[in-house]
């Protein structure tokens, strides 16, 4: 058989679909193996390992898809890729049908076998090739939603193990499997309180068993889902129904309703349905603001900004800044990420003339001219800020 290996192109995808260990197992095996040039650069292997290895090393997706009977990727193929697909190749991915009708008909149209990862079974159950895949996003999810409480992202500013004296994060899981087990694992590892919510009472068991009196374990009801939602401070959604879409467990209304700061993590691409989709984007968003209240300003790289307050901090040179006055001889420089420094103006005409400035710390930050630019972009204070993680796809 012709098995053929793609380069991904999908945004911020650097896995390949066969490593030289897997290539070398099917080439002694007598098959034979195409690589597109630079199919694993992002993980740091060569053309040279893969020669090494026995496959034959090809220049365009194109060729690849032309000439193999099995193509084996990692993500869903993109519109040009599944342009490429042919009646009779066989297509081994993970697809993530169930939010993407489009993709659904295009393969449908092909004529192509197109087995996808996430649906294969073990004798047991399972879902063998999807488990690895789920273990890091539960595990992610956890190191995501410290990440965005922090007040700098536009967190509570909490910790989640707390500390002496202060009460730690208070984390909801919503699922008790693979992902939820390893979210669990990682939350009560940096000491958060920790509570995971599930129908499937001997998963709900197996939890118990594993990880003690420190977990708290409960039966998943619509009132269940909202009263430990609106108290959370970070919320974990790990609910997965095999080639389906999830359930909708957080509705907009309790999103609206959590506490302003408070972070969702989203585990897995299916589960877009369990609470309001972010906005369309064809760019990798890092975080969307699920509720509407007061906007805030960003900076250019990136920080949630608090509202500014008087510092004699110097503004980062990599923020916008904006000038007010302050008073008789002084002014301020407002960095659009909330730092304010008082600078002091020289009050001879020569010195005005020419514009020069200089703060306490004696940097010489850039006056802006004429008046304050508008921030870059806005995120918005108060309710939840949603956060994809591990799988996620489209967002």
């Amino acid at each position: 058989m012709i098995v053929g290996v793609p380069k991904e192109i999908k945004v911020r995808e650097y896995r390949v679909g066969l490593v030289p260990a897997s290539v070398r197992e099917l080439t002694s095996q007598g098959h034979k193996v195409l690589v597109e040039t630079n199919a694993a650069q992002g993980i740091g292997v060569s053309d040279a390992d893969y020669e090494a290895a026995g496959a034959i090393v090809v220049k365009t997706a194109a060729e690849v898809f032309e000439k193999a009977e099995l193509v084996v990727k990692v993500k869903e193929p993109l519109a040009a890729e599944r342009k490429l697909l042919r009646k009779g190749q066989v297509l081994f991915t993970y697809l993530h049908l169930a939010p993407d009708r489009e993709q659904a008909e295009d393969l449908v149209a092909s004529g192509a076998t197109c087995i996808a990862y996430e649906t294969v079974t073990s004798p047991s159950g399972g879902l063998p090739l999807l488990a690895p895949m789920s273990e890091v996003a539960g595990r992610m999810s956890i190191q995501a939603g410290a990440y965005f409480l922090e007040k700098a992202h536009g967190g509570l500013g909490m910790l989640l193990g707390g500390v002496p004296g202060v009460d730690p994060a208070k984390v909801v899981v919503l699922g008790g499997g693979v992902v939820g087990t390893h979210a669990v694992a990682i939350a009560l590892g940096m000491g958060a309180e920790v509570w995971v919510l599930d129908r499937n009472m001997e998963a709900l068991r197996n939890l118990w068993k594993q990880f003690g009196r420190p977990l708290n374990t409960v039966f998943s009801t619509r009132d269940a889902v909202e009263k430990h939602c609106l108290s959370a401070d970070l919320v974990v959604g790990g609910v997965l129904i095999p080639g389906a879409a999830a359930p909708k467990l957080v509705t907009r209304d309790i999103v609206k309703r959590m506490k302003p700061g408070s972070v969702i993590v989203e585990s897995t691409r299916e589960a877009a349905a369990r609470r309001p989709a972010p906005p369309p984007t064809t760019s990798p968003p890092t975080s969307w603001t699920a509720s509407s209240t007061t906007a805030s300003p960003t900076c250019r790289a990136g920080c949630r900004a608090p509202p500014p307050s008087r510092s004699t901090t110097p503004p980062s040179p990599s923020c916008r800044r904006s000038r007010t006055r302050a008073g008789r001889g002084r002014s301020r420089m407002t960095a659009t990420c909330g730092t304010v420094s008082t600078c002091t103006r020289a009050s001879s005409r020569t010195a005005r003339s020419r514009r020069r400035w200089a703060t306490t710390s004696s940097s010489r930050p850039r006056r802006s001219r004429g008046r304050a630019r508008p921030p870059t972009s806005a995120t918005e204070r108060g309710g939840a800020t949603s956060v994809a993680a591990g799988t996620s796809g489209r967002r």
